[in-house]
């Protein structure tokens, strides 16, 4: 296990723990007291800490190496075998951005989102979960799919950010997001987006604009991350913590704001702690929204969509 800078007591004491089990094994000395005091200051640390993050520090959870990322997410979620469908059969198969069939539940859906690489090989691969306007059509492709065929989208989103490249740029980076963010607002079919990890600017609300958008309680979603900022306002990183708590870029922040429908609650200590009880919660969290959704008509659910998007930054004097 990897421990970030503000769990470093969680740390020493997990080194207590493992070396009082040692020694008992080693010596036959009966530690049990020992242990269970270890084990009760250990959880009363994780209660402390997770309970009083900072926005940087949940930025930094959501970055965390062994936060499970989309891929993972899909294969422990559906049902069977999930059928990954490639290309926006214009330009190629962009690697960063992954979609096909997967059944949740007894729910066969279109499931879409970014795949950052678990190693530095498969980072660059995946390019590091920034796709290309290749990427976008993509989505889109499958959505509309999804849309023929009446099936239920949920995307995952995790992504420092659309790939800034010039060849993105010059193959319309914008002109594939905006039109992304058109199209998602008026799909026929229930929409649930959930930020799993990084939620930054287009790259995000690309495949982030649906009736319920959701956030895991250790994530961000924002226009622009706190590096990026500060380095735009103070021309250097050192401001990135600051830059943080004013973007107003956590979980509580944007449903304080009204730009997200609701908070999903990890497990004490952040996603990677507990992958297996994540999943299951996220999991009972769509199905749970794909069957209220499922209740309205289509055109109620597209005039709801419109209506929310449409009502975010609006505010009288």
């Amino acid at each position: 296990m990897e421990y970030l800078s503000f769990e470093k007591p969680i740390e020493e004491l997990e080194i207590q723990l493992f070396k009082a089990h040692e020694l008992a094994d080693e010596t036959g000395v009966d530690m049990a007291k020992t242990i269970t005091d270890i084990r009760q200051k250990l959880d009363d640390a994780k209660k402390e800490i997770y309970s009083n993050l900072n926005a940087w520090e949940r930025v930094q959870l959501s970055r965390h190496p062994q936060r499970p990322y989309t891929q993972a997410y899909i294969h422990s979620i559906t049902e069977g075998e999930f059928i990954e469908l490639h290309g926006d059969r214009g330009v190629k198969d962009d690697k960063a951005m992954i979609g096909g069939w997967g059944k949740i539940g007894d729910q066969t859906c279109m499931i879409i989102g970014q795949q950052k690489g678990v190693n530095t090989k498969m980072r660059q691969y995946r390019n590091f979960g920034m796709a290309n306007p290749e990427g976008y059509r993509k989505a889109l492709r499958l959505m509309k799919q999804a849309e023929k065929f009446g099936r239920p989208v949920v995307t995952l989103i995790d992504t420092p950010g659309a790939f800034p490249g010039l060849e993105a740029e010059e193959r319309g980076q914008g002109e594939a997001i905006a039109r992304n963010i058109m199209e998602m607002s008026r799909l026929k079919v229930p929409v649930i987006c959930i930020i799993i990890g990084e939620g930054a600017s287009g790259g995000a609300i690309g495949i982030g604009v649906g009736d319920k958008v959701l956030m895991l309680e250790n994530t961000w979603y924002s226009v622009i991350s706190p590096e990026s900022c500060s380095s735009i306002l103070w021309r250097s990183w050192d401001y990135k913590e600051t830059a943080a708590e004013v973007l107003k870029l956590t979980a509580t922040d944007m449903k304080k704001n009204g730009l997200i429908d609701g908070i999903i609650k990890e497990p004490l200590g952040g996603a990677h702690a507990n992958p297996d009880a994540t999943f299951e919660i996220v999991k009972r969290e769509i199905i749970k929204h794909i069957k209220a959704l499922s209740k309205l008509n289509p055109e109620e659910r597209v005039e709801k969509r419109m209506e929310k998007f449409f009502s975010m930054g609006v505010y009288t004097e």
